[in-house]
């Protein structure tokens, strides 16, 4: 539905994994809430870029892909029936603390006593090489930059470029299912974990990943649509062609804060400061939380997201309920609201 006129006391801007958790944060204060989202779906970076990549550092959880995080956390606020506005923006915010006025790319108005912002790094898209005929080979997915489906590059010779966290693990994750993998970088040291960097000299002992350093993409081979080889090539000139039918590419995210940058709020770097205690902006009655969030200290984890989630969350409560005290309690003696 689109052109919708919405109220409710909190408008959340980003449906990832923080913004999820601050839905449910709120629910549980009986805080109503609305998620929008520029994606048509909900889960953010976690299912737009790596939905079969396993996280690590998520309490409770030895390992889970962001697609099954993001299913755990809409599962989470399932009970809370919670309105959600897809596939579009927030254009234009307006107003003050307790009254705030937004405005969607789809006509959607919405009024609102509070804004949290979890647009992680705002509006994204891959940093692109320069190569010659890349939009057609991205038109047939020959080159790619993030991997949704592991199966897509079953028995597939693979480039993967780039040197740091993000090429080396899908380096070693492609390792069990692709025929070959070629890894570019155009040093011979590589920006990762320890541990990655450790099982990724034993990937390259049992020659099921090739290191190609340092070299540097220098053009494509093939029809336009189906990709047969990569050129690479060093400062010094020399050249190489490999072999493979896909090219991933991992040279980090072009961030753009879009329209939020527009808003009159403090920013420094495409990020928002916030006050580390609660999370609000230099615009009172507005917060910011996840990777868009910054002050001394962060961390740019999704665990410290969901801490920063609950701070904002009851911050914002003194402001929906202006003359009731919040009464701290543990969910587990509170339970969910409105459950059996």
């Amino acid at each position: 539905m689109s052109g919708a006129t919405i109220s409710t006391d909190v408008v959340i801007i980003g449906a990832g994994p923080t913004g999820l958790f601050a839905a449910f944060q709120c629910s549980m204060l009986k805080i109503n809430c609305l998620l929008v989202d520029a994606l048509d779906e909900i889960g953010g970076q976690c299912v737009a870029l790596y939905p079969e990549k396993p996280i690590y550092d998520i309490p409770a959880c030895p390992a889970i892909e962001g697609a099954q995080l993001i299913e755990k956390l809409a599962e989470q606020i399932e009970p809370f029936a919670i309105e959600k506005l897809l596939g579009r923006r927030v254009e234009s915010l307006s107003g003050q603390s307790g009254a705030f006025h937004l405005v969607t790319s789809k006509g959607d108005t919405i009024e609102a006593k509070a804004v949290i912002i979890a647009a992680g790094a705002g509006a994204f898209g891959p940093n692109r090489p320069p190569l010659d005929g890349l939009t057609d080979y991205e038109t047939s997915g020959a080159v790619r930059y993030s991997v949704r489906r592991k199966a897509d590059f079953e028995g597939k010779s693979l480039v993967i470029a780039g040197g740091g966290d993000s090429a080396i693990d899908w380096a070693l994750s492609l390792s069990h299912v692709a025929k070959k993998i070629y890894l570019v970088h155009r040093r011979d040291k590589f920006r990762a974990a320890p541990e990655s960097l450790h099982q990724l000299e034993e990937a390259i002992a049992r020659g099921v990943v090739e290191k190609i350093t340092p070299y540097q993409l220098s053009g494509l081979q093939g029809d336009g649509a189906t990709l047969s080889g990569v050129e690479v090539a060093t400062l010094a000139g020399e050249k190489r062609v490999l072999e493979a039918e896909h090219l991933l590419a991992f040279f980090g995210l072009a961030t753009d804060l879009g329209p939020i940058a527009q808003w009159g709020i403090d920013q420094t770097r495409s990020t928002i400061p916030v006050v580390p205690s609660t999370c609000q902006t230099s615009m009172p009655g507005v917060f910011a939380i996840g990777d868009i969030a910054s002050y001394p200290g962060k961390l740019k984890l999704i665990l410290q997201g969901f801490s920063e989630a609950a701070m904002a969350s009851h911050a914002i409560y003194a402001i929906v309920n202006p003359n009731q005290a919040l009464h701290f309690e543990y969910s587990t003696s509170k339970g969910v609201p409105g459950a059996a």
